[in-house]
């Protein structure tokens, strides 16, 4: 059992810092386990010892009857240390520190922080928080938290469901809890854990995704994440969401203060979370969204969607949003479309979207019968039904044939609703006792359909390693040297060489075919061209003055054929927090004016080349818009396959930019190429 799983299956929790005092903060962990009936040992920890809440208090856990499987520290954080100490002595494994006063408050608290788990780590003893609200595990009422959720007057049922709920901000954790829970989902653990500073919110997901009765997980995350937490979440298979925040500088600097967290580059999240199939969600709202949606145990075999709807601008909605969130349109098979010919009026649509019309008010039928062809075609992976202002009964007859199809067919059926409540005051209760997914717009169904998506669409198998290993080049590697190694990877560069005179770069200039390509070779100088550091199209007659001007540069002269005009792209790898990443956009020396970019984490996978080059936005100059020649994009996969395995072993700390990859009809041919390394070598 791990040690994390104490959180809630505790058989015995002392509060350090307990009182009776009224609305005192550490009266209401004790309040909450006794009033929730918790089974267990509840052990109120007070230096006057005495009696709280009718459970006999101790001045110390160490005078306290053990074993203790969980401390729920609240007193002042320069009493931490102390507890903390005592926790130790006592054998706990596991505490809760609820004080703040440490990393989200300066250097001071940095510094307290440090000492504090450094105490606990020699000791054997996990730490969550410090700044936190504490946890909840509903199943064994396993009530650690001082969560004014728990105050309410009306109390809060711990019916337990398969979900869990991790969150860095305590009380942004307990309030989407607590609007789950409103909306009639069912929470089995919510667990906040403030600064992180031992035990992360990723870890607590990755020790809930171990638990047999936990089907989904979401999150909350301020901190960095660690990549092989989230490969272990990955590898789980739970569904899991998390909302990341910090995504601008901004948010960035707020996440800084609010828990001492550091900023990442949020792409490279993006990347990494797309990759294993996480969701990333933009905000609560689409955090609980995606919950709902992995509520539902049927999963797609594919991105296609259909849609059915009794509401047309409800379908041009809905299939708006299918294309913009990465799904597809299924393209009904012809005899779909003929049967769904002899239900739906002629007045509707039997293509995708499926337009019902209205006439279901006067035919239930209608809408069922629609469904069912609909389900039948193995083009649809996914339904989305959409309706409007329907009342009661026809709310009640649609939902019950909506999920009737998802029963008959296995396939996931989600529900749009847009209408008020007062129209059909039982219609979310009867979705949600039926199974089904349920939201207020087209857009937000869509989105929860992608989200059903990605964490159900089968990931690439990563590709075999390389062969032979390749070393890092040094930091004061240059670019004719980079190239070589390059090319000993089997990637395609310009033909040409360091010349030493004006005469041998007029000689090497006629051999290329006469038009070449002149450049500086200067240790530490990368953004060449900003500095007119080359000479494009240097003829024969020209070159010596080219010569003299490049070699002024102070270092040696490259000369290289000249290549013809293509497609340009960037393709670099840089070491980040989660490892190395590749990272390909196109326009060349305009990429970061273009801000047209995919990242993946390396090693790539089976198909993730290709991937990459088809998710950007202008990829279609790859297959010849607008009457332009299309490229070799075998060869464009091919560069990235290649850098991929080049790259493997090469450690942190460095910048690799092949810049520009030019791609012709029948080749990609690297141009530049610059190494640097940077300061976590």
């Amino acid at each position: 059992m791990s040690t994390l799983s104490l959180l809630w299956r505790a058989e015995s929790v002392a509060v350090i810092g307990a009182t009776e005092r009224p609305g005192a903060l550490g009266r209401k962990p004790v309040d909450y386990l006794r009033r929730y009936g918790y089974p267990g040992r509840v052990l109120p920890i007070n230096p006057k010892g005495g009696e709280i809440l009718g459970y006999p208090a101790y001045p110390s856990v160490l005078d306290a009857p053990g074993p203790i499987d969980l401390a729920l520290i609240m007193v002042s954080a320069e009493r931490v240390p102390a507890a903390v100490d005592d926790c130790v002595a006592a054998g706990i494994k596991l505490a809760i520190i609820a004080s703040s006063g440490f990393a989200e408050v300066g250097d001071e608290g940095a510094a307290l922080q440090a000492e504090t788990v450094s105490r606990a780590r020699a000791g054997g003893l996990r730490l969550i928080g410090p700044n936190c609200i504490g946890s909840v595990g509903f199943r064994s009422r396993v009530l650690a938290t001082f969560s004014p959720l728990f105050s309410a007057e009306s109390v809060v049922s711990l019916e337990p469901g398969g979900l869990g709920i991790v969150s860095q901000s305590g009380a942004l954790g307990f309030g989407a809890a607590s609007l789950g829970i409103e909306r009639g989902m069912r929470p089995g653990w919510v667990v906040t854990t403030g600064n992180d500073a031992d035990v992360s919110a990723l870890e607590v997901l990755a020790a809930l995704a171990g638990e047999p009765d936990c089907t989904a997980l979401l999150g909350y995350l301020e901190n960095v994440p660690d990549i092989d937490l989230l490969r272990s979440l990955a590898a789980s298979g739970k569904p899991v969401a998390l909302v990341k925040s910090g995504r601008s500088a901004e948010g960035g600097r707020a996440a800084a203060s609010h828990t001492g967290a550091l900023a990442t580059d949020d792409r490279v999240l993006d990347a990494a979370l797309r990759q294993l199939g996480i969701v990333r969600a933009d905000g609560i709202d689409e955090l609980l969204d995606a919950g709902d949606a992995f509520a539902t145990p049927l999963r797609p075999k594919g991105p296609r969607v259909a849609i059915v709807t009794t509401s047309g601008g409800s379908g041009i909605l809905a299939a708006d949003d299918v294309v913009a969130r990465g799904l597809r349109l299924s393209e009904l098979r012809p005899e779909t479309r003929e049967v769904l010919a002899g239900i739906v009026p002629s007045f509707g649509s039997v293509d995708n979207p499926v337009d019902v019309t209205a006439a279901v008010l006067s035919d239930s039928s209608l809408f069922e019968r629609s469904l069912a062809a609909i389900a039948a075609d193995d083009t649809v992976d996914m339904i989305i039904g959409c309706f409007c202002v329907m009342t009661d009964g026809d709310v009640d007859k649609a939902v019950h044939s909506l999920a009737r199809t998802a029963q008959a067919s296995g396939k996931p059926v989600l529900v749009s609703r847009t209408g008020a409540d007062f129209l059909a005051p039982e219609a979310r209760a009867t979705l949600r006792r039926i199974g089904l997914p349920e939201y207020p717009t087209p857009a937000r169904a869509v989105r929860a359909a992608a989200a059903l998506w990605q964490v159900s669409r089968p990931r690439p198998a990563a590709l075999p390693p390389a062969t032979t290993a390749v070393p890092a080049p040094g930091a004061e590697v240059t670019e004719p040297e980079l190239k070589a190694l390059l090319t000993a990877a089997g990637l395609r560069v310009p033909a040409g060489r360091v010349v030493a005179s004006a005469e041998e770069a007029a000689s090497l200039v006629a051999e290329l075919g006469g038009r070449a390509v002149v450049k500086a070779v200067v240790p530490g100088l990368v953004h060449k061209t900003d500095v007119g550091a080359v000479k494009v199209g240097v003829g024969v007659a020209d070159a010596a003055a080219a010569y003299e001007e490049i070699a002024a540069f102070g270092g040696r002269v490259l000369v290289e054929e000249l290549v013809e005009d293509g497609v340009e792209l960037l393709v670099g790898v840089r070491s980040a927090d989660f490892g190395p990443v590749l990272t390909v956009g196109l326009g060349g020396i305009f990429t970061e004016v273009l801000d047209d970019v995919t990242s993946r984490l390396l090693p790539l996978g089976e198909g993730d080349a290709e991937a990459m080059l088809g998710e950007l936005r202008g990829s279609a100059l790859l297959t010849g818009a607008r009457g332009r020649r299309a490229v070799d994009v075998a060869a464009a996969a091919d560069v990235l396959r290649a850098v991929s395995a080049l790259t493997a072993d090469w450690g942190p700390g460095f910048e690799l930019d092949l810049n520009p990859v030019r791609l012709l009809p029948d080749r990609a041919v690297v141009l530049d190429a610059a190494f640097v390394t940077t300061k976590e070598s």
